[in-house]
């Protein structure tokens, strides 16, 4: 859980015209939670789930977003904060050699509500008016704008029982409604990335049938387009889907498969996802780990985790290993049928020695997918965007410049996306 908070705002827009100077990207006690952990975890033999869905073509989908047919590549939750006057045009994406592909930024929180750390992304500014600010930032530079929408986690990222509190959802739906509405007015294309773990957290909690339908949701009730949707997550997943669809239609829409919804079982992961959505979907969401390796190593307060090897070995020998993650998210984009997305990939830089110091803890995951970009593919994937996941974090000022090397190298040859 990041626990990683940026403040943002318009510096063009007099100050006491804001609502609130915007808030950032993860805000609260916690944000998405990684799974590297559990995606390297060998896959076990599982239950026969009946034929896959048709593949949706990345090609297409690159089409969509007006991209070049080749392995995207972005960068994001790295807004400025008081020491750049929080002005988001000087986000870390606008600081590289190399102009990136896409920047995502976090929506957290609700309308109405403050957390530790401040205001729901609606009041950052105006009427939500942060979306067309960075949406519109991000256009002008020629980069694609991408959401991570996680308001379901703004009362604590595992309870259930939010979603059949009233109060609770009605500023959860205006929030999807006021984001597709940004969004649709803009009339350009972005993307949008639905609610990291909450879809993993719903599986646990259906453990007893593994169906959706074991969550109760305020769905219909409150979102008439919806009526005939049934109140449960199944329900409100392709609500969501139906108000981008209508409010949106140039926007494509990721759900996020985490493996901890069923360990070892990606085939699982993928109905469950199924079942909620996301075979109507765009793409799918996957990360390999949203924190340094070496801060789990060396006991951060921010990365406590027992008995985990977060360190793959880039031979692909000895578990565990890069191919263990890759043959996981395979098998997630075959059976949902989608173009696969790593996100929040971490920025630390490899090294022999386990462990590392605050802002400078090791990882090998930039070098690796870098270096072997053609493993996404062969995976399933349309493109990488990296992002630190917590305070404490390598980013791309503290790692002796080996990401600005990376893009700079990265683009002088990219990664033709051929195949559909």
């Amino acid at each position: 859980m990041h626990q990683l908070v940026d403040l943002v705002r318009c510096s063009s827009i007099p100050k006491l015209a804001l609502m609130f100077v915007a808030l950032l990207l993860c805000p609260g006690s916690s944000c998405h939670i990684d799974d590297g952990a559990v995606q390297d975890t060998p896959i076990a033999r599982e239950e026969d789930y009946g034929p896959p869905p048709p593949l949706k073509s990345r090609l297409e989908l690159l089409a969509k977003l007006g991209r070049d047919p080749r392995m995207l590549v972005g960068h994001g939750n790295d807004l400025p904060g008081e020491e750049k006057d929080f002005d988001f045009e000087q986000a870390g994406i606008y600081t590289l050699p190399a102009k990136l592909d896409l920047h995502y930024v976090y929506l957290s929180g609700l309308h109405g509500e403050r957390s530790e750390s401040g205001p729901g992304w609606p009041d950052y500014n105006q009427d939500g008016s942060f979306v067309t600010m960075i949406a519109e930032n991000a256009i002008a530079r020629g980069v694609l704008p991408m959401f991570t929408l996680y308001q379901a986690a703004a009362r604590g990222e595992t309870r259930m029982d939010v979603l059949v509190d009233d109060d609770f959802m009605t500023r959860y739906w205006r929030g999807v409604r006021l984001l597709f509405e940004r969004l649709g007015a803009l009339d350009r294309p972005a993307m949008v990335h639905l609610e990291p773990d909450f879809w993993g957290f719903a599986q646990q909690a259906a453990i007893r049938t593994g169906d959706p339908s074991d969550i109760r949701t305020i769905v219909g009730d409150l979102v008439p387009e919806c009526a005939d949707l049934p109140a449960d997550v199944s329900g409100m997943g392709r609500c969501i889907l139906r108000l981008a669809r209508d409010r949106a239609p140039k926007v494509a829409v990721g759900f996020h498969a985490s493996g901890f919804g069923s360990i070892g079982r990606p085939k699982r992961v993928a109905k469950f996802l199924g079942q909620c959505g996301a075979l109507e979907a765009d793409f799918i969401v996957v990360d390999p780990l949203d924190r340094d390796a070496g801060c789990f190593e060396a006991g951060d307060p921010y990365c406590e985790r027992i008995g985990v090897n977060v360190y793959w070995d880039e031979t692909n020998q000895r578990s565990p290993t890069f191919h263990e993650h890759f043959e996981w998210a395979r098998t997630i984009h075959e059976r949902l049928g989608l173009p696969v997305l790593w996100w929040q990939i971490p920025l630390g830089v490899p090294s022999d020695v386990p462990g590392g110091t605050p802002k400078h803890y090791r990882d090998n995951r930039v070098r690796y997918f870098f270096e072997h970009p053609n493993e996404l593919e062969e995976a399933g994937g349309f493109g990488m965007a990296f992002g630190v996941g917590a305070p404490n974090q390598t980013d791309i000022t503290t790692d002796g410049g080996q990401f600005a090397s990376a893009v700079s190298r990265y683009y002088e040859s990219p990664l033709a996306l051929t195949r559909p």
